[in-house]
């Protein structure tokens, strides 16, 4: 069974702009908000996983996107160092959780720039990575030396319509709708996709992956 980690979006909402999907003019709509995340709580949480949840935070309207928080590995957690300041706060929060139940916590150096599971993930024996104006190379570096794996660098090109921002439990794909080539062909190749509306948190930067944190993310390297 897959342990996640999740956090109440009770205090999301676009607060600042510090990525281009970004708006504090068109804004969230918080109802919305709670209806999509429960969603994708339910979803999950009929898919053989248990849920876990982190306290969401007032002034932290982002820590709800918990891959940002860092990457777990084993019981191994690696937290993240937020570039921008609006987020930074949520580091300590997520850290303090980790280590209460039960994970080692290994700290980058301060201007090691890195936000866990949001830009680095793991296809089978190797972590794959996207950097640019969120983490930088140099982070990802590091946290393969710290785990000892091969390290992949990569920029997707595809990325703007967030169909890659999905959890991957097994054979099941969640992920947003609007992307029916993708699905057609994962369930051609045997996967059961999942399609959720995500507009709220799209309007973030975000969906069905950042809201989710793998508790750990795979057993071992």
């Amino acid at each position: 069974m897959r342990e996640l980690l999740l956090c109440p979006p009770d205090y999301y909402g676009i607060e600042y702009e510090i990525n281009p999907w970004m708006s504090r003019a068109r804004g969230a709509e918080a109802a919305l908000a709670q209806k999509q995340w429960h969603g994708l709580k339910r979803t999950l949480s009929k898919l053989d996983c248990r849920v876990e949840l982190v306290p969401p935070q007032p002034k932290l309207p982002d820590m709800v996107f918990t891959a940002n928080a860092g990457l777990a590995v084993g019981k191994q957690f690696i937290p993240s160092n937020f570039r921008h300041k609006e987020r930074a706060g949520e580091a300590p929060h997520f850290a303090s959780w980790m280590e209460k139940h039960g994970f080692q916590i290994s700290w980058l150096p301060n201007d090691y720039y890195f936000e866990g599971e949001g830009d680095a993930l793991f296809g089978g024996d190797v972590l794959f990575c996207g950097y640019k104006f969120r983490s930088d190379i140099k982070s990802h570096r590091a946290v393969a030396e710290m785990l000892g794996c091969l390290l992949i660098d990569v920029v997707p090109d595809e990325a703007m319509h967030f169909c890659c921002n999905a959890v991957v439990i097994e054979r099941d794909i969640v992920l947003p709708e609007g992307a029916p080539r993708l699905v057609a062909g994962l369930r051609d190749r045997g996967y059961r996709c999942h399609q959720l509306q995500m507009i709220e948190f799209l309007k973030a930067g975000g969906a069905c992956k950042c809201l989710t944190l793998f508790l750990p993310q795979r057993a071992s390297i």
